[in-house]
């Protein structure tokens, strides 16, 4: 007999485990296509099967999918990725090509382009940052010039916060633009930027399955520029009118998009004039977010998503009640990581996970997107205040070193001794 399987769609470092090991609770054997599965460590580490294949070729996906059924019962097929979002629309694609549940291609796709979701979203009266299309150096000053310093700019295509950056000055959003210009960046087309308002205000992370808000998170960034979020609390200290008025525009974003199959992350700002949408993505949110929910909540948001995949009856009936945070690790510094030890974090009595992303003698580079975390360590308790203060004292106990690497010119002095000491010892 076939064995079930769960086709994955490329990988993710922060969920993809999650959903091998949620998929073989469901007794449901995986299967990961990508175009590089070296990427991911977790395949090998944990025996998945990877098949290598462009995923960005629909006609070679469909192709293995037809030589797996030989072999295999596919029963679902979902996917994600760290830094492409166009793996959603794949994966609703194939689910239709398939006649499998999944989600609608149409709707991924609006959400793939950040300017077209900002127009649908507008167009609907969905608050959202005011907005401008740019497509070269011109562009780009004009557009802030009619925003107001500071914008936020940003490629229109792309996720984790890659190339996103608050510009305050016009030297600055010189810089930038010139950055995501400059042939280094690897683009799938031509380059688009998106030239924003930098709404201001408390940040939250809105998850939903189907068209049901499970919960709201409150996020808490690092130092600006970049968007690297610091910690996450959940659930959100919200007052019912504020929690009511997010969930009625996290509502209209569905209805707008054509969204409400499948998981839905939103992220909004709480501003001046309440809720303001700033991204709407048709996938559950990665890093400690779905960690940090089931430790709040006993639901596991991953699992239930494999059922819907599959078309099993899912649950998101809350198991207990509790206050969850977490904090994102973030290095203070480039270099080698000599060492980390999060073993007295894990020991301290609430912490439900200290997860290090990074093993020693990595090299350690900040990026100001998605890349730059180190780890995450997540608390909960009862009460919100001893979460956070149980927290504090994991993160304290937690110990790395990184040996930064040389500036340019000490590099050269280092060569030139180097260089040196060689010639003097070929001459001895």
């Amino acid at each position: 007999m076939a064995r079930r399987t769960l086709v994955l769609i490329e990988g993710h470092r922060s969920i993809g485990l999650q959903y091998v090991k949620a998929a073989r609770r469901l007794s449901l054997y995986p299967i990961t296509l990508s175009a590089d599965p070296t990427q991911y460590d977790y395949l090998a580490a944990e025996g998945v099967e990877a098949i290598r294949v462009d995923t960005g070729d629909f006609d070679a996906l469909v192709h293995e999918f037809y030589q797996l059924r030989k072999s295999y019962d596919i029963v679902g097929i979902t996917g994600f990725s760290c830094h492409d979002e166009s793996v959603p629309t794949t994966v609703a694609k194939l689910c239709r090509h398939f006649d499998l549940p999944g989600p609608n291609p149409a709707s991924s796709e609006f959400c793939y382009n950040k300017f077209t979701q900002r127009q649908i979203l507008a167009d609907a009266g969905v608050p959202v940052p005011a907005y401008r299309l740019a497509e070269n150096a011109t562009d780009v000053k004009r557009s802030a010039s009619e925003i107001g310093l500071p914008v936020i700019v940003k490629p229109t295509i792309g996720s984790g916060s890659l190339g996103v950056r608050l510009c305050h000055n016009a030297a600055e959003i010189v810089e930038h633009t010139s950055y995501l210009l400059s042939e280094k960046q690897k683009w799938n087309s031509s380059p688009r930027i998106l030239v924003e308002e930098f709404a201001k205000g408390s940040h939250y992370s809105v998850e939903i399955m189907g068209s049901e808000v499970f919960g709201v998170a409150a996020a808490d960034f690092g130092s600006p520029p970049y968007f690297v979020c610091r910690e996450y609390i959940y659930p959100a200290a919200l007052a019912d009118d504020e929690h009511r008025r997010i969930v009625d525009v996290s509502l209209s974003c569905l209805q707008a998009l054509g969204l409400g199959w499948g998981p839905t992350n939103i992220d909004l700002r709480w501003t001046r004039r309440g809720p303001v949408v700033i991204e709407v993505n048709p996938r559950l949110a990665g890093g400690a977010s779905p960690r940090l929910i089931h430790a709040a909540s006993g639901v596991d948001l991953i699992a239930e998503h494999i059922k819907l995949v599959i078309g099993d009856e899912w649950n998101l009936r809350e198991r207990h009640s509790q206050i969850a945070a977490a904090r994102i690790l973030l290095p203070d510094c480039d270099g080698i990581l000599d060492w980390i030890d999060g073993d007295r974090a894990a020991a301290v009595p609430g912490i439900a996970e200290v997860k290090l992303y990074v093993a020693p003698k990595s090299p350690i580079t900040r990026r100001g997107d998605f890349r730059d975390p180190i780890g995450h360590v997540i608390a909960a308790s009862p009460n919100r205040a001893q979460t956070q203060a149980i927290l504090q004292r994991a993160v304290n106990s937690i110990d790395w070193l990184i040996t930064p690497l040389p500036a340019a010119g000490e590099q050269e002095q280092i060569d030139d001794l180097s260089h040196s000491r060689a010639r003097l010892g070929d001459a001895q």
